[in-house]
């Protein structure tokens, strides 16, 4: 039984030295991705578009209010059945005008989270085809939570990374990702 003991210690320590050191790295996520030129491009894209809804729908609550506020001029000489009338046609279109508001906000916050997901999978993709290419076992990624504490400095590649993604070899990157994603 000692015997047997002995072996499997020798054993295991064998296998232990014989393994290759493996490789490792890891990337900043948020600043890959805050960084990424169409990352840039697609808040800009959605920002342009809230702030043309914003002010689309800032008109729309202006005239609104011009039509309220002309009832209210006009409404001392208006009968009761009239007031009543003119006054539920107001509240009805006050619903119309928020429910566009709601509507258009949301379509807008669902068209821009969608991209953002699809940008940051792209992303992700392209880090795993980095890794891959480069014979890397790992890749860690390193967030706002700071979920690595300490790591070698040569084994950041964030700033490798963001270069390849945003360079002119992101084309030819993003079509590899693609082929890979699918196989």
């Amino acid at each position: 039984m000692k015997n047997f003991l002995w072996i499997a210690v020798g054993v295991l320590m064998l296998t232990s030295c014989n393994q290759q050191a493996e490789k490792t790295g890891y990337v900043n996520n948020t600043k890959v991705v805050s960084e990424y030129t169409e990352m840039k491009t697609a808040q800009e894209k959605w920002t342009k578009q809230n702030n043309e809804v914003r002010a689309e729908l800032e008109e729309k609550a202006k005239q609104f209010q011009m039509e309220v506020q002309g009832y209210q001029n006009i409404m001392k000489s208006m009968s009761k059945a009239n007031k009543e009338k003119k006054e539920q046609e107001l509240m009805g279109k006050q619903q119309v005008l928020q429910r566009e508001q709601q509507a258009r906000m949301q379509e807008l916050q669902q068209g821009s989270q969608a991209e953002i997901d699809s940008i940051i999978n792209e992303v992700k993709n392209f880090i795993e085809a980095y890794g891959k290419k480069n014979g890397y076992t790992y890749i860690y990624g390193d967030t706002e939570a700071s979920n690595i504490l300490y790591g070698k400095k040569e084994l950041d590649l964030t700033d490798i990374i963001l270069k390849e993604l945003n360079g002119s070899d992101a084309a030819v990157a993003k079509d590899t990702t693609a082929t890979e994603t699918k196989e």
